[in-house]
């Protein structure tokens, strides 16, 4: 028997904003950078530079305002997220990457796309083709917030499937990519009080990814970790929908109006007398 919530799913199509508002979304985090560092150029171009393992709230907190920027804000919070992307790209470029590549940008967007899609089956079940179409048209929102335009993404869901399974035929993880995945799967120097929610986080990247990625990655994969993922894609969607509404949102209201409010100050000290 289907649960109400997986029903109301069906009957419904859904916009990004929809998807991405839920806390859920959390869980997918890693297979979506998995996916990202599996493209050589973006594979680099994050291990040469990124502060995830040094500073991972920090880096959590500046990706999520661009997830919640462009798909929950609005026009001027879709600027100043640009902005800040655009500034922290600026010196991230060497042998074969740089950052406003567009072809990797389009990339990076593209599993944004897949990765929310990803989650939402987990938790609520495949969605109807139109409601694909929908959130698809919804996920370009990403690209214009970097260089990518419009004309680069597939026209549709089927020729976006057949592009991503070429990228996929393409992808590839080298010593350096590998090492870095492990260590971010490791949490780095994450908090003490999150490190008891690594283990799970490891099973659920390496149990939404393909077997071939997870063999590049060097994540292990058996039997006994096949029954623990199988009992949670039974039981976390149950346990998730008892959570009140407004906690299981509470994430993206305080990312968002957190960006809101670093929004005001740089404004503030922009108009400062010198």
């Amino acid at each position: 028997m289907k649960t109400p919530h997986r029903q109301e799913s069906r009957r419904s199509p859904r916009r990004l904003e929809d998807i991405n508002r839920e806390a859920y979304i959390y869980f997918g985090a890693g297979a979506t950078v998995a996916w990202q560092m599996a493209n050589p150029g973006v594979g680099r171009g994050v291990s040469n530079h990124s502060a995830t393992l040094s500073r991972p709230l920090q880096r959590l907190r500046a990706t999520m305002s661009y997830v919640y920027a462009v798909t929950l804000g609005d026009d001027a919070d879709r600027a100043a997220i640009a902005r800040h992307v655009n500034r922290a790209h600026a010196g991230v470029r060497g042998p074969g990457y740089n950052a406003f590549d567009r072809e990797l940008q389009l990339w990076v967007a593209a599993t944004l796309f897949r990765g929310a899609i990803d989650v939402h089956e987990l938790f609520e079940g495949p969605l109807p083709d139109d409601a694909r179409e929908t959130l698809y048209r919804d996920a370009w929102g990403f690209g214009r917030t970097l260089q990518v335009a419009d004309s680069q993404w597939p026209p549709d869901v089927a020729a976006f499937d057949r592009w991503w399974d070429e990228r996929e035929a393409a992808l590839s993880v080298d010593d350096q990519v590998r090492a870095y995945m492990q260590a971010v799967l490791d949490g780095g120097h994450v908090p003490w009080y999150l490190r008891g929610a690594m283990p799970l986080q490891r099973l659920v990247t390496a149990g939404l990814l393909p077997s071939r990625l997870r063999a590049m990655f060097g994540m292990p994969w058996d039997a006994a970790r096949e029954r623990r993922w199988q009992a949670f894609r039974r039981w976390a969607p149950r346990l998730y929908w008892l959570v009140p509404r407004g906690l299981r949102h509470l994430p993206a209201r305080h990312y968002l109006a957190a960006l809101r409010r670093d929004h005001v100050a740089r404004d503030n000290d922009d108009r400062s007398p010198p």
